[in-house]
């Protein structure tokens, strides 16, 4: 991509990500039948995202200066990927966090890089059921569940 870009959003990620983190210490402790309170991940993507922002900003300083930097947009994979997750909102209490979860990531995995869909599904289930485990076993949070209908 192009140098100027990334350093710009790197600095947009990076005050999103401490805004993130700041603001999720407004938000309250615990839930009603949760050990995990819902300022948990709030906290956790700023971090990571913040995290993320400044590798970007430190490997803009190892970019080749190319004459001519020509940027091809992908606006039909773009859009595909918003109505699926907007999608992915909407549906994630009707069918299920594990369910919606596996469906966002097929559509996802085979927008970005269409065949294999063994390692898609595989990749996409496997992430469903691993979050969903950790969160509601192990850090007792809730995710709505399996149900259907």
């Amino acid at each position: 991509m192009s140098k100027k870009f990334d350093r710009l959003a790197a600095i947009i990620f990076l005050i999103t990500g401490i805004t993130f983190i700041l603001e999720s210490r407004n938000i309250a402790t615990t839930a009603y039948g949760s050990v995990v309170g819902p300022n948990v991940f709030p906290f956790i993507l700023g971090c990571a995202l913040s995290l993320l922002s400044c590798r970007l900003f430190y490997e803009t300083f190892s970019y080749k200066v190319k004459e001519k930097d020509e940027v091809q947009y992908n606006y039909k994979q773009f859009f595909i990927i918003l109505v699926s997750a907007i999608l992915y909102a909407l549906l994630l209490e009707k069918i299920g966090f594990i369910i919606s979860s596996f469906l966002f990531l097929i559509v996802s995995i085979q927008t970005l890089e269409r065949g294999n869909w063994f390692k898609s599904i595989s990749i996409s289930l496997g992430y469903s059921v691993i979050i969903y485990v950790i969160f509601v076993e192990v850090l007792k949070g809730t995710l709505p569940g399996w149900s259907l209908f």
